[in-house]
């Protein structure tokens, strides 16, 4: 499928690599519709696009609300007459340790709240869960050609301190040999799906944190440094113009695994 004139929503799309996805899928040609929570956020980089003359319409979008992402879905049709590309970034972490123990009296003083488990299971699962089904819908009933690209990460191999984010992460991981079998089972040859796991990706987010903490999250990396947003779209791209790939994960991380478990 041709970027060019396509139809790409992405959710997450005020930051990270949600931002970086919808300026280049803008620049390549796509009619891009950028979802967040944030409207400042959101505001901005549309902006950005705009000045670029590239088509660009925003929406603000809470991925947990089912009603919203339906809205955002049928919004991105009225706006441009198509969706084709959809991919799903809106996500969170609150980590935390399952259980934090007092060094001296060996009682636990900390855990990992509800609180925290849930707010990410519902955004990065969920969330990412009902903006997939609510693309398909529109893909089939439309019958659009379309691909879906939810956002794994190389944590889902696991990752100490993120029993929720990576247990969202691994998750996602799985769904494209899932979604590709159950499209394939119900005669639904429109619509492909592929996941990426990146690695330590070179945000804003990321790179500035406290240069001692980046400088060890660098070392464990064999490539030697981060993972830029530019090498994450193009995977997107190959996603979007390959045909023969669906139902994978692709992992773009330099060659690190999930570090957690590796020690």
């Amino acid at each position: 499928m041709q970027i060019n004139n396509s139809v790409a929503v992405i959710t997450g799309a005020a930051s990270g690599i949600g931002e970086a996805a919808a300026k280049a899928l803008a620049a390549m040609g796509a009619k891009v519709v950028m979802a967040d929570m944030d409207a400042v956020k959101l505001q901005g980089v549309t902006t950005a696009i705009e000045a670029e003359g590239n088509s660009v319409a925003c929406k603000v979008c809470d991925v947990t609300d089912e009603n919203s992402v339906r809205e955002l879905m049928q919004f991105a049709i009225d706006r441009f007459g198509s969706l084709n590309i959809v991919l799903a970034c809106a996500g969170i972490i609150r980590d935390s340790f399952l259980i934090t123990p007092d060094r001296e009296t060996g009682k636990v003083k900390k855990f990992m709240s509800t609180g925290q488990w849930k707010q990410v299971i519902d955004v990065n699962l969920t969330g990412v869960f009902i903006t997939l089904r609510e693309a398909a819908i529109q893909m089939t009933n439309h019958r659009f050609p379309g691909v879906l690209i939810p956002i794994s990460s190389i944590n889902k191999s696991g990752e100490l301190g993120q029993l929720n984010y990576a247990s969202t992460k691994a998750a996602i991981a799985l769904w494209p040999k899932i979604l590709a079998g159950e499209f394939h089972a119900r005669g639904i040859t429109n619509i492909r799906v592929a996941a990426i796991a990146p690695g330590y990706v070179e945000t804003p987010m990321l790179t500035s944190i406290d240069p001692e903490i980046l400088g060890k999250i660098v070392a464990d990396i064999p490539l030697g440094r981060l993972v830029k947003t530019d090498e994450i779209m193009s995977t997107v791209r190959f996603i979007v113009e390959n045909e023969a790939v669906h139902g994978t994960t692709l992992e773009v991380s330099g060659g690190i695994i999930g570090k957690g478990l590796a020690k």
